[in-house]
C-alpha cells in the first residue's frame, strides 16, 4: 500500500487528503488484492479510523453525484474507491481556517489500476462517471444523517470546478443535485467548518 498527498487546481496541497494505490496480484487465475485492512490504513494515515457505514453506487456515463458533505458533529471521513470502471472524483476544501479553503482536487479512480483516496471531514465530495458505468464504493467514519447532509452547486462558478464533457448530455443528475447552493451561499449560512 501507498499513498501520495493531493493538490488543489493551483498547485496547493490540500492537507490530509492521501492517495491510496493498493498492491495487487495478477496471474493466469486473474487478480487477488486486499481491499481494505483496518491496520494498515491506520498506520498510512497515522489515524485511528473506525468506519461504520459503507455505500455502494452504480452509475451510468455522464451521471454526476455531489458535491455531498455532512456537517459536525456527523462530518464523515470517506474512504473512495471505483471498482469498476472510471470516475473523475473531486472533492472542495470547505475549511475556513486552511490554507486552501474553496479550492478543488480530483483524481481519475479506476477499476483497473485499484487506487483509493482518502478525504477527511471538511472537504465536499462528488465524481462524474466518464466511462460507460461505474460501480463506486466508500466507507464513511459517521452514519448518514439527513438534518446534517448539504451539497454544493456542481457548477458554482466561485470554486470553477473544470469538469471533463465526454458525452451528449451533461451531466445526469438528481433533482437534489440540481438544486444545490452556491458557494457563497454555504458561507453565508453557516454551512461550513471551522
Amino acid at each position: 500500500m501507498k499513498k501520495r498527498e493531493l493538490v488543489s487546481y493551483k498547485g496547493n496541497l490540500l492537507l490530509g487528503v492521501l492517495i491510496i494505490e493498493q498492491e495487487y496480484f495478477k496471474d493466469n487465475r486473474g487478480i487477488f488484492f486486499e481491499s481494505w485492512n483496518k491496520n494498515k490504513l491506520n498506520k498510512l494515515l497515522s489515524k485511528d479510523l473506525d468506519f461504520v457505514q459503507d455505500n455502494i453506487s452504480i452509475s451510468h456515463k455522464d451521471v454526476l453525484r455531489g458535491l455531498h458533505y455532512q456537517l459536525d458533529p456527523h462530518a464523515q471521513g470517506k474512504l473512495v474507491r471505483c471498482l469498476e470502471g472510471i470516475i473523475f472524483d473531486v472533492i472542495v476544501d470547505l475549511r475556513c481556517n486552511s490554507k486552501t479553503f474553496g479550492e478543488w482536487g480530483f483524481v481519475e479512480l479506476t477499476g483497473d489500476i485499484k487506487n483509493q483516496i482518502w478525504i477527511p471531514e471538511g472537504f465536499a465530495h462528488g465524481f462524474l462517471t466518464i466511462s460507460d458505468y461505474a460501480l463506486v464504493q466508500y466507507k464513511t467514519t459517521k452514519l448518514w444523517n439527513k438534518k446534517y447532509e448539504r451539497s454544493i452547486s456542481w457548477k458554482d462558478k466561485d470554486i470553477d470546478i473544470k469538469w471533463p464533457k465526454n458525452g451528449e448530455q451533461f451531466p445526469i443528475l438528481s433533482k437534489k443535485d440540481s438544486e444545490s447552493p452556491t458557494f457563497k451561499e454555504i458561507q453565508i449560512k453557516g454551512d461550513i467548518f471551522p
